[in-house]
């Protein structure tokens, strides 16, 4: 199969267990190291439109699976057994573009109402001559009514951006993957580079909208 080239190293879902609807957090006891996610442009079913994401030891924690359609003004984040994660929706009549991730809540048991509150707001900045993205501002809601706020940086060119939270400090970035020796796995074969501590869904969702953004899915 086509994932296995991606990340050979294939097994079965982590112990953090997303199907159960829990955030999975970096787990990591020194503070100097990231979690490594290998991101798969592409979904697992028959690699069609969609994005596949690979934990460090080469399990599938995330998919998006679009099928034949790109653009969509909708995409569910599941887990791999396709339960529904988030909803990451394209808002309509904005003039720099503006997307809305919605949560499933596992402790709250009407699903409906649990995805009705906005978990993120991601909105597009451009410039006026050139109409392209320079950033994006990202705003995400917090248990306690209160909001922490992001920036998504350098959307131009290849797929190659990082987050940082309102400090300036790095929250995660995402690079083309390569080999030890430097040579490229192809413009659909990405590194999820994550600092400790960080929600992996939220900046998984964060990457579905850049994705978005460029047209990748």
């Amino acid at each position: 199969m086509a994932h296995k080239k991606v990340h050979p190293n294939h097994q079965e879902p982590p112990s953090c267990n997303v199907s159960s609807h829990q955030h999975c957090m970096t787990t990591t006891t020194s503070s100097s190291e990231r979690e490594v996610f290998t991101i798969w442009m592409k979904s697992l079913v028959m690699n069609s439109n969609g994005c596949t994401v690979f934990d460090s030891n080469g399990r599938i924690v995330y998919r998006v699976d679009n099928y034949d359609s790109k653009g969509r003004e909708d995409v569910h984040l599941m887990d791999l057994k396709g339960h529904t994660l988030s909803t990451i929706i394209k808002k309509k009549f904005r003039l720099f573009g503006r997307w809305e991730g919605l949560r499933f809540n596992s402790s709250t048991s009407n699903y409906v109402e649990s995805m009705k509150r906005p978990w993120f707001q991601v909105r597009k900045h451009c410039t006026i001559l050139k109409g392209k993205s320079q950033y994006c501002e990202v705003k995400v809601s917090t248990d306690h009514d209160q909001q922490n706020k992001y920036r998504i940086e350098r959307l131009e060119g290849k797929f190659t951006f990082r987050i940082v939270d309102q400090e300036g400090c790095l929250v995660a970035e995402v690079k083309q993957k390569q080999t030890s020796s430097g040579v490229g796995f192809g413009d659909d074969v990405l590194t999820l580079a994550v600092e400790p501590n960080v929600d992996h869904l939220l900046v998984v969702g964060l990457l579905i909208v850049c994705g978005l953004i460029k047209h990748r899915l």
